[in-house]
């Protein structure tokens, strides 16, 4: 068979049953794009229903670059061309893979099957991080792709040899079939066809856009918005048509005059959303003036402004930690790729009238178990009604198609932790500490499969990338605690550091080294011209089993992490989005705060923190000095770019800063005297804040770092947002929830008593005998 007749009968195997054929095209690069030229050809299809992903440029094709394989998400073509010659990532792989239609063909070019393992040269850039050679990267997931291209049912795979022949020509090279990848016919299941329901408030019109009968009982249930204190949760696999089903909801809501807001982790996320809402709204006639004439737009541009119906709804676009503000208080909030999203930020937003979640089950940017496992738990504390669907019906193939299947086995995309009932009883003192490298992972999928699990579940944005960086990283460590065999608590550490002189030098004047985060942090944003000599293991995840959560296994895990390594190296490190429990757990385990980013991340809203615990002289010296610097430049911070950070967040980063052989409260405090006449004076007499915030501003940061007086949380908190964020008396007032003003000035009296109480120097018992005579 030649090349032309496979591609037929692939095409011909795939549309009988609905679904998706592979076909690698392995062999030299420039016989690959032609042979490309060829399958498109042979397949007849419209040149606007292929895309090529590749480095090259010049084709008549629609063409992307690998690194913006994202912009296939939410679009759909009947062939992908994938260049895995050059710019190959698992990622891209896993966004090229979801574009292709059922029907349709995933073309990639690769070398030579048996070279795969010793090329493929972008992943060894992708985790070949500084010291460490290329020659230390592994292969394991390019050996990886091998296998599952080579077992998988529905994988073809041609093996071309180039020729002289001009370019574009068929002869300029010679195809030799080692694998057809066609599927004996079976009784296949077809979709279900959508229905309407007239028994919601939904017009007809929403149903008779549905694809499949699932997703028509989404858009039912997501119906139930229109009752306030209503949460409804839709999860799916990516391509179930959720997304889809948000937007019909979405513009029948706003086409009954609600206000819906919608957020997700990026604009480019709700495009399918907004794009689906956009024609309904047609449809339905009911777009305002302004928005009629652009019902046509490009739905990324869709998200930028809002939909408006002529009955006084809208639909509206907000990145997620403004959407938590709930702005302009929306009716109804829509929430797509929820699963992308920190459980913290998803809480917040449970504040709504009425609220939707959307989330992938097991999908490319990361995947819902997290969501399931977590945020659940908050969703049935709350007071809402919680409605669940679940779509299982693929939009665009078959249910049983073998390319999600092959794709799920390569990236372990619905890779899943150990079943609870495995690890329920794990304590302390039942696991055993175990190190796990590649080679472990690579001969134990079930061991591999459950580590991704955990490391899914516990994190909200795990990537296949990160299943690279798990098989074959150098710098990387993985570290579990394991109950008969099956993984409770795992964590994952980077080796960060130790860098030559001329790369500490770079990384000062502002170039980035890769892979060397908070020797990066340190030397550049910091100025620490040796920030990046010491060595170090940076935790890049933890992640306890949520069925063995609070019994002190992580602590557990970190300590026998520290004791492994403390000879080898300075310090231990760790950098998240600051949250107060995180940073009460992170301090409880001796680390201590360095750094705060001045901004937050875009999709969390949190600010990052770093913290460091030194395990040798020089990294002792090294954390003793960046807390030091972190102490004194933070009241300044808290004063501009850190003003609207949760005073909580300020506690707990503050009260992590701590330095060793410190000399107590009357030191912390080192008031002059007349900072002490004024703090007593708003204590026993008539002074106020207004005459002292600099003293109280040295009192907050004394009380933080050394619990100098019995204050309460809220006194606390107090000190935080007025004297160090300096935010007004009204904002203060309500968000502590002081019954006016005049009160919350007068707890600054209860607090400056407090203070004076805990020290009582003669300064203080000669003003108060002042005030008492």
């Amino acid at each position: 068979m030649e090349l032309r007749g496979l591609v037929a009968s692939l095409r011909e195997n795939a549309q009988a049953a609905d679904e998706r054929r592979l076909l690698a095209l392995t062999g030299d690069r420039e016989a690959g794009i032609d042979a490309a030229y060829t399958v498109i050809e042979a397949a007849g299809v419209d040149e606007e229903a292929v895309s090529l992903v590749t480095t090259r440029e010049g084709f008549r094709y629609h063409r992307l670059h690998p690194d913006h394989a994202d912009e296939l998400l939410g679009t759909t073509r009947e062939i992908v061309v994938f260049d895995c010659h050059e710019g190959f990532s698992a990622n891209a792989l896993g966004q090229v893979t979801g574009a292709v239609d059922g029907g349709g063909l995933l073309v990639l070019l690769l070398p030579p099957l048996e070279d795969v393992p010793s090329e493929l040269s972008a992943l060894v850039d992708q985790v070949a991080v500084p010291p460490f050679s290329r020659e230390a990267v592994g292969n394991r997931f390019r050996q990886r792709l091998v296998t599952t291209l080579r077992q998988h049912p529905g994988v073809a795979i041609v093996r071309l040899t180039a020729t002289s022949a001009p370019a574009h020509d068929e002869t300029a090279y010679e195809a030799r079939i080692e694998r057809d990848g066609l599927i004996e016919p079976a009784e296949s299941t077809p979709n279900s066809e959508p229905h309407l329901y007239t028994d919601t408030p939904f017009p007809d019109a929403a149903y008779d856009t549905c694809l499949t009968a699932d997703q028509a009982r989404a858009v039912a249930q997501l119906s139930g918005l229109t009752t306030p204190g209503t949460a409804v949760v839709v999860e799916a696999d990516r391509g179930r048509g959720k997304s889809s089903a948000a937007g019909l909801a979405a513009a029948a809501l706003a086409a009954d005059g609600r206000d819906v807001l919608v957020t997700a982790p990026s604009v480019d996320n709700a495009a399918e959303l907004f794009a689906r809402a956009g024609e309904l709204l047609a449809t339905l006639d009911c777009l305002a003036a302004d928005d009629s004439s652009d019902c046509d737009a490009d739905a990324a541009d869709q998200t930028k402004r809002p939909l408006s119906t002529t009955a006084g709804g809208r639909i509206r676009f907000a990145s997620p930690p403004t959407a938590a503000e709930l702005p302009q208080s929306p009716d109804i909030v829509l929430v797509d790729e929820a699963a992308a999203l920190p459980v913290g930020l998803l809480e917040r937003l449970l504040d709504a009238p009425a609220v939707g979640f959307c989330t992938t089950v097991h999908g490319y940017e990361g995947a819902g178990r997290g969501f399931a496992v977590r945020f659940r738990e908050r969703l049935a504390e709350s007071t809402h009604d919680v409605i669940d669907v679940t779509l299982q019906e693929p939009i665009r193939y078959a249910r049983n198609d073998p390319v999600e299947a092959w794709l799920a086995w390569t990236l372990l995309l619905d890779a899943e932790p150990p079943a609870d009932q495995l690890v329920a009883a794990a304590t302390p003192d039942s696991v055993d500490y175990r190190r796990i490298d590649g080679d472990a992972l690579a001969g134990d999928e079930g061991l591999f499969r459950e580590i991704v699990g955990l490391l899914v579940a516990a994190h909200y944005k795990t990537e296949p990338d990160d299943i690279v960086r798990l098989l074959d990283a150098p710098n990387l460590e993985l570290r579990a605690l394991v109950d008969d065999g099956h993984p409770v608590s795992v964590a994952l550490l980077a080796r960060e550091g130790g860098l030559s002189s001329d790369l500490q030098a770079s990384i000062y004047g502002g170039e980035r080294v890769q892979g060397n985060m908070l020797p990066d942090v340190l030397t550049s944003q910091l100025r620490d011209p040796a920030g990046a000599a010491p060595i170090g293991y940076r935790v890049m995840r933890i992640a306890t089993h949520h069925a063995a959560r609070s019994r002190g296994l992580g602590s557990r895990l970190l300590s026998r992490c520290k004791a492994e390594f403390q000879d080898a190296v300075d310090w231990f490190g760790v950098g998240f989005g600051a949250t107060p429990r995180l940073l009460s757990f992170w301090r409880a385990n001796g680390y201590r705060t360095v750094h705060v980013s001045v901004t937050a991340n875009a999709t969390s809203g949190e600010h990052s923190a770093l913290m460091l615990s030194p395990t040798s002289a020089v990294g002792r010296e090294l954390t003793d000095r960046h807390v030091q610097w972190f102490r004194e430049r933070i009241a300044s911070q808290l004063a501009d770019p850190l003003a609207g950070v949760d005073p909580n967040v300020v506690r707990g980063a503050i009260a992590a800063a701590t330095l060793p052989d410190e000399d107590g409260p009357e030191s912390a405090l080192a008031l002059d005297e007349r900072g002490w006449r004024l703090l007593a004076g708003v204590a026993y007499g008539p002074g106020t804040y207004e005459a002292a915030p600099h003293v109280f501003r040295q009192l907050a940061m004394a009380q933080l770092t050394e619990s100098v007086a019995d204050l309460s949380p809220r006194d606390e908190r107090l000190l935080v947002r007025k004297a160090l964020q300096g935010a007004p008396w009204a904002a203060v007032a309500d968000e502590l929830c002081f019954v006016s003003e005049r009160e919350c000035k007068r707890a600054f009296g209860s607090i400056a008593k407090a203070f004076c109480e805990a020290v009582d120097t003669e300064i203080v018992v000669d003003e108060r005998r002042r005030y008492e005579e």
